[in-house]
């Protein structure tokens, strides 16, 4: 029986007792706020600092991917016998580098039966949800097709809405995407964003005032999952009162099988900035 390995990125925002008892590999991605002063997301800037660090300097950091020796380095500790191989599950290629980075290493390593390096085409706990599903399979010790087989499954059928205070910190560092089209009208207006089945931002739609933004994300898992057994992620930017709000009114709306509510980390935060909080959900 194979040895899976399960690795994903920082941008996954998976909790740390999760990512040690399911044994998951995170590469840390890079917050940058100057050419002196940078950091790995979730190794020496966890959430908490990070959010106090931007409000203080008053200054939105950029971010980095990792580089593929770094992935290259990882894949090498995992593969330690014939028998192991290595499942790489990422942040949207259409916000990030990293699932590039991860791919040549991958090429680099000539492994191409070795190590499967995935597009989530999400952000996240969106992508963690899916990791720590598959993460929980390689445990049990289901077989490389097992895994794959719901992956897949995962991907189609993760869905994920979000809202943001303000769409300065999308715009500032590039990963607006099509979001665009709800600059200049937030005035009482919170927007629900999404990502496109490419993994692009997008405004699935304008409501006015957060508890009906809520109630209309709702509405729409509704139609999509009914009664169906789900699992439920919760991530936010400092906004653990919503969260906490949230989840409680899904379970009550929903049949939820497993929860987790989850700090958004530094590289996501750069992006989406401080009150964000993003609903995933997914077929259990």
């Amino acid at each position: 029986m194979p040895n899976i390995k399960i690795v994903t990125d920082s941008t996954a925002d998976i909790p740390a007792d999760l990512v040690s008892d399911l044994g998951i590999t995170v590469v840390p991605l890079n917050v940058i706020f100057s050419d002196n002063e940078s950091y790995e997301d979730g190794v020496t800037l966890v959430a908490d600092q990070f959010y106090k660090k931007v409000q203080e300097l008053n200054i939105i950091p950029s971010t980095s991917q990792p580089t593929p020796y770094q992935f290259e380095e990882v894949y090498r500790s995992l593969l330690h016998d014939n028998e192991s191989k290595v499942i790489s599950i990422h942040l949207s290629s259409k916000m990030s580098g990293t699932y590039q980075a991860a791919s040549i290493a991958k090429q680099s390593m000539d492994e191409d039966d070795s190590i499967h390096v995935v597009d989530s085409k999400r952000a996240s706990y969106a992508i963690g949800i899916i990791v720590v599903e598959i993460a929980k399979l390689a445990k049990e010790g289901h077989s490389l097709e097992q895994c794959k087989e719901r992956l897949n499954e995962l991907l189609q059928d993760t869905n994920v809405f979000f809202m943001v205070d303000t769409l300065e910190y999308l715009q500032k560092n590039g990963r607006i995407g099509k979001a665009s089209a709800v600059l200049g009208s937030m005035l009482k207006i919170k927007p629900i964003l999404s990502l496109t089945k490419e993994g692009e931002v997008y405004p699935f739609e304008k409501v006015r005032g957060q508890k009906k933004a809520i109630n209309r994300i709702i509405e729409i898992l509704k139609e999509k999952y009914g009664s169906n057994p789900v699992h439920v992620g919760i991530s936010h930017a400092v906004n653990e009162p919503l969260a906490e709000e949230i989840i409680t009114r899904f379970k009550e709306e929903f049949n939820v099988q497993s929860d987790v509510v989850t700090s958004i980390g530094a590289v996501i935060g750069a992006h989406v900035g401080p009150g964000t909080v993003s609903i995933a959900m997914t077929k259990a």
